[in-house]
């Protein structure tokens, strides 16, 4: 991979700065999921939101997709794709920064334990999609 996929750092950080990082394009699209999930929780329309979600993630697969090397023959199968480990992520972290503006002790907790855990699943999976043990689902 020339440009190879984000850190869990990298990702987290897109999904909370109030503007998008300049340059690679998972982590601009990370930085539009998490603004789309914000939306979605305070207005709570979703219909427009979930398409513009369902382009971005599709997007971040595709992108995936030509960077990744050559999966091994034993290499298992990932349930999801690149693209909706994002936007998991960018819901997630829309939801622990709603829960801390809520100020609600137990949500806080729950919310940023469920990010801390995808985060780290996330960062398995690069490892391993880089190392071929793993494969995604088709983008196309």
């Amino acid at each position: 991979m020339s440009e190879g996929l984000p850190t869990r750092s990298e990702l987290l950080r897109a999904c909370r700065e109030g503007t998008p990082p300049p340059g690679h394009p998972v982590l601009l699209r990370a930085r539009t999921l998490a603004e789309l999930h914000m939306r979605r929780l305070r207005e709570g329309e979703v219909r427009d939101i979930d398409e513009r979600r369902t382009r971005l993630i599709r997007d971040v697969d595709r992108w995936v997709e030509v960077r990744l090397p050559a999966a091994r023959g034993g290499a298992y199968l990932h349930t999801e794709s690149v693209g909706s480990v994002v936007d998991r992520l960018a819901r997630l972290s829309a939801c622990a920064y709603a829960a801390m503006a809520d100020d609600q002790e137990w949500d806080l907790w729950f919310a940023w334990e469920r990010l801390a855990e995808l985060a780290i699943a996330y960062e398995d999976l690069v490892t391993e999609l880089s190392r071929g043990r793993r494969r995604l689902p088709s983008a196309f």
